[in-house]
């Protein structure tokens, strides 16, 4: 199929991308990597009359360590965040799931801030954002405004972004030395959307697990954090009895979306499998 006919503007600064914002409204669609967008639109799944092209807005791309603090603009590709020796040091758990991220082609095109501000249920930046504590840093013509990632995914395809606003990058604190990280997902191909995913955190000491954070990918319209499996795990070892008492937690933090592929209980035991996976792999 082909795209319904629109209109293209090629921003050259976030003032005129307001203004075209204000004056187009929901009838406008922000286009970057383009990797969704354009499969949307050749299915006739979206139809804007206006496209907005913001992917020569220099300010919004890039890495910087600043302080306790990593920035990613949201304009950097996946990609960049793959190959970035600071993101390998200070944010490993992005290095980790960057892999499985689609193929490299699209690696290379497709940016951060699109698939959070598309907020696929399947997709890996998401989940890793809530396990990771970050913050997103949305723009619009009245100024600027931080929300949590926790509250950022309100549901399928659904985010905190105002229909006149912007993702312009996303700042993560930079968790502490005893903090270790783990992302595992299955997926029918490498490559395909995944059938479930799970970014893992916790601070290590002497084998026990602290502060950890489970956030899954694939079973819902939105990232999950287990809590009451995070709970369970909470000051324990990474073995046999905890890891099975949390596990079992993960009926009551979970209610899984079946889709074409997996049943509701199928996801629900492979989410099993992962979390014994990733605490295992965080226990080290």
């Amino acid at each position: 199929m082909k795209a319904p006919p629109f209109a293209y503007v090629r921003a050259r600064s976030l003032a005129e991308v307001f203004d075209l914002l204000e004056t187009h409204g929901e009838k406008a669609k922000l286009l970057a990597g383009g990797q969704s967008l354009l499969a949307t639109l050749n299915m006739r799944l979206s139809s804007p009359e206006l496209l907005i092209d913001i992917s020569r807005l220099g300010d919004l791309s890039g890495i910087e360590v600043k302080g306790k603090t990593v920035t990613i603009g949201a304009l950097t590709t996946h990609a960049a965040i793959e190959r970035s020796p600071e993101i390998a040091k200070h944010l490993p758990l992005l290095a980790q799931a960057a892999p499985h991220i689609a193929h490299a082609a699209i690696r290379n095109v497709g940016t951060f801030g699109g698939s959070l501000a598309l907020a696929d249920p399947a997709a890996e930046w998401p989940a890793c954002c809530v396990a990771l504590d970050a913050q997103f840093v949305i723009a619009g013509k009245a100024g600027a405004r931080k929300v949590a990632a926790r509250e950022f995914f309100k549901g399928l395809y659904a985010t905190a972004l105002r229909p006149n606003e912007v993702l312009t990058r996303v700042d993560i604190p930079i968790p502490g030395p005893d903090t270790r990280s783990a992302f595992v997902e299955l997926a029918q191909r490498r490559g395909d959307y995944a059938i479930v995913g799970l970014a893992a955190v916790a601070k290590v000491a002497r084998g026990a697990l602290s502060d950890l954070r489970l956030a899954f990918l694939g079973v819902g319209p939105a990232p999950v954090l287990a809590r009451k499996a995070m709970a369970a795990m909470e000051g324990k070892r990474a073995e046999g009895n905890a890891i099975t008492a949390a596990t079992n937690e993960l009926r009551k933090d979970l209610d899984p979306t079946p889709d074409l592929y997996s049943s509701a209980a199928t996801k629900m035991q492979l989410a099993r499998v992962l979390t014994g996976r990733a605490l295992s792999a965080l226990a080290g």
